[in-house]
């Protein structure tokens, strides 16, 4: 995945940026690098579990709240 770029005969810092940008982009390289920088990593089915019981436990105190009219529901 190495990209090298040399500077042309009379061609600005500025182009030689331009070209290398578009090399890069055209390349894919950033795009490979910014997607495994927010990858994550899967959930071990036990935390998968744990989280699921809890959101479980939690919705049904809500309810249990918004029944005895401690809550107010907006919706």
């Amino acid at each position: 995945m190495a990209l090298e770029i040399k500077k042309q005969n009379r061609e600005t810092n500025q182009a030689l940026v331009r070209r290398f940008t578009k090399r890069l982009r055209e390349s894919g390289i950033l795009r490979a690098v910014k997607k495994s920088m927010f990858l994550r990593r899967k959930e071990s089915k036990h935390t998968k579990r744990q989280s699921t019981l809890r959101k479980l436990e939690k919705r049904g105190e809500y309810e249990k709240l918004k029944k005895l009219g401690k809550i107010e529901s907006y919706r």
